[in-house]
């Protein structure tokens, strides 16, 4: 497990991070029992007291539980990845997916977006851009609608950018790189608590109306914006990701 966790945070919350990743990246399964508390003092080289409060701060995030036979990783845990999160995973395995995490394409297309879309993106009245939906799913639980824009130009570079094949989602960012030289180098995330519209419940299996947290991500680099998207994720659902400060 690789750490990517500030060398300055405290060791628990450092270990709690690299669990964490370990778990959301599939190298720890649903379901799946987690190394004994004197396997993990080994494993990180601390105290006993140390693996306890990690653990502590994974199960109040529902990543895991505990019973008198160990401590296990939760069944479909109610936790999404960040933006930054599936950033870093496309770009270090290729996927923009966790393990068991599928999704369904429901458009792709050029068109003419929304003024504020057209500002994000400096782009001239009529001028079009790439749009992409789709939704994402594990197993039969709802995890997520999503919609992201690029520039029109990249569909000639990338035409998989117009593909609805959910196979060809989850490299689209590399195949970005590759083909345009533009890497990523800022990235930020908005996100907001609000009612699910009509469109979203249908997507996310809820009633109208239904609380969501709903959110906006925009990647760029010294040239300008490479990808703005726009997301909602069921209620009860947790993100959270690493800063320094």
């Amino acid at each position: 497990m690789e750490n990517s966790t500030d060398p300055s945070a405290p060791k628990y919350m450092q270990i709690a991070e690299r669990l964490r990743r370990s778990i959301m990246d599939g190298e720890h399964p649903e379901g799946g029992k987690l190394p004994s508390n004197r396997e993990l003092c080994t494993l990180f080289g601390v105290a006993i007291a140390t693996i306890q409060r990690a653990l502590e701060q994974l199960s109040v995030e529902g990543l895991i539980r505990t019973s008198q036979r160990g401590t296990f990783v939760a069944n479909a845990p109610s936790v999404n990845s960040s933006g930054r999160d599936r950033v870093s995973r496309v770009l270090s395995t290729g996927t923009l997916f966790a393990p068991g995490e599928h999704c369904i394409v429901t458009r792709a297309t050029l068109l003419v977006p929304p003024l504020y879309v057209q500002d994000i993106f400096g782009l001239d009245d009529g001028d079009q851009v790439v749009m992409r939906e789709w939704h994402v799913g594990r197993g039969t639980q709802r995890r997520g609608l999503h919609v992201a824009w690029y520039p029109a130009q990249f569909a000639a570079l990338v035409p998989d950018l117009l593909s609805s094949d959910r196979t060809k989602v989850k490299a689209l960012l590399p195949k970005i790189i590759e083909a345009t030289g533009r890497k990523p180098t800022h990235g930020r995330d908005d996100m907001h608590g609000r009612d699910a519209d009509a469109r979203e419940a249908n997507y996310l299996g809820l009633r109208v109306g239904s609380p969501i947290l709903a959110g906006a991500h925009r990647y760029w680099d010294d040239q300008g914006v490479i990808e703005y998207g726009e997301w909602c994720l069921p209620y009860r659902h947790v993100i959270g990701y690493e800063y320094e400060l």
